[in-house]
Parts: C-alpha cells; sequence; structure tokens
C-alpha cells in the first residue's frame, strides 16, 4: 500500500481595507494584519478554497484534492492557517488562495491572502507559525525600546481620538437640544 502524502502550507490573511463597521482610524500596520471576524472560520475557508479549486481546474482540480484538503490550524485572532494538501497538487491550493480576494457573504471584506511557507511536515509548518509570532513580539519590544510608541498605544492613541470626538459632537447636540428647550 503507497502512503498518501501531504504539504502543509502556511498562509496569512491581510485585510487591506478597513472594516466599513469600524469607525476608528487605525494605524496601516494594525489595520492590514488585523484579526479575522467570528463569522470566518475552518469550514468557510475549506469550501472557498474548493470554490477557487473548481474556477481555476475545473473538475479535474477538484477530484485531486477532493480527499485531501483540510485546515489544520485556523486563528482568527492571528489570521493565520496550515492548510493540508495532496503534495502532488499543492500549487492548485496555492493559486486557488491566490486568487481569492473576498471573504464570503457574511464577513464580506476584501482580503489578499499570503502563503508564507510550504512544509512537508507539520511540525515546521507549526514551527513557522511560532517563530513568526515569536517575530512580531521582537518587533513590538523593540518599538518600546527605542522610545517610539508601542503599536498597542497608538491604537488606544487613535480610538481614544475618536472617542473624544464622538463626546465633542454628543455635546454640541445636547448644548442645541437645551438650547431649543429654553426658548419654548
Amino acid at each position: 500500500m503507497v502512503r498518501v502524502k501531504f504539504r502543509y502550507l502556511v498562509a496569512d490573511f491581510l485585510y487591506p481595507e478597513p472594516a466599513a463597521k469600524s469607525k476608528t482610524q487605525l494605524p496601516d500596520l494594525v489595520q492590514v494584519h488585523s484579526p479575522t471576524p467570528d463569522a470566518f472560520h475552518a469550514g468557510v475557508l475549506v469550501r472557498l478554497i474548493r470554490d477557487g479549486v473548481s474556477e481555476l481546474y475545473g473538475d479535474y482540480g477538484l477530484g485531486m484534492l477532493s480527499s485531501g484538503l483540510k485546515v489544520n490550524y485556523w486563528s482568527p485572532s492571528t489570521s493565520t492557517a496550515i492548510i493540508r494538501c495532496p503534495r502532488d497538487h499543492y500549487e492548485m491550493v496555492w493559486a486557488a488562495l491566490t486568487y481569492i480576494t473576498r471573504l464570503p457573504s457574511p464577513v464580506d471584506l476584501p482580503v489578499v491572502i499570503r502563503v508564507i511557507r510550504v512544509s512537508g511536515t507539520i511540525k515546521k509548518a507549526e514551527e513557522e507559525v511560532v517563530r513568526r509570532s515569536q517575530l512580531i513580539i521582537r518587533r513590538a519590544r523593540a518599538f518600546e525600546d527605542k522610545g517610539e510608541l508601542p503599536m498597542m498605544q497608538s491604537v488606544e492613541k487613535a480610538a481614544e481620538k475618536e472617542r473624544r470626538s464622538e463626546n465633542e459632537v454628543l455635546a454640541r447636540v445636547d448644548a442645541g437640544s437645551e438650547d431649543e428647550d429654553m426658548s419654548e
């Protein structure tokens, strides 16, 4: 019996445009690497990949991936996924991920999916995810050591500025309604 061999793709989801519901202005780095909404999960990702492979390669591509496609790891907080696919056809999955430009209906956000690494073992793929997380933490600490604003402080600063402007608008509206009450 022949063993089925797999490849593991580490993919990163990037969001180039702010969410329509978000009123706060976030720094570009935070916005692009923002968390994925909870409505998007591993099952939706598998369906999205299958639809992409079907569109690009037709029934042949769908048949080649039917049994081996699986999302082994999905983190909405870091917008990172590890996707298992057959070794001989991992390029099909990579191409399908590259051509995805929008998350499906419940989320409906523009997205860029970047394949970071292709690995022959799940262990090496997991090590890459951990290594990238540690790199982000080191960069954040380097900002703090240089005396520059860390990423989270700049996000808090932007959110506080937005809150202040909303409070000023509400204060003006309240003052306007008090003036109307006094005139009656």
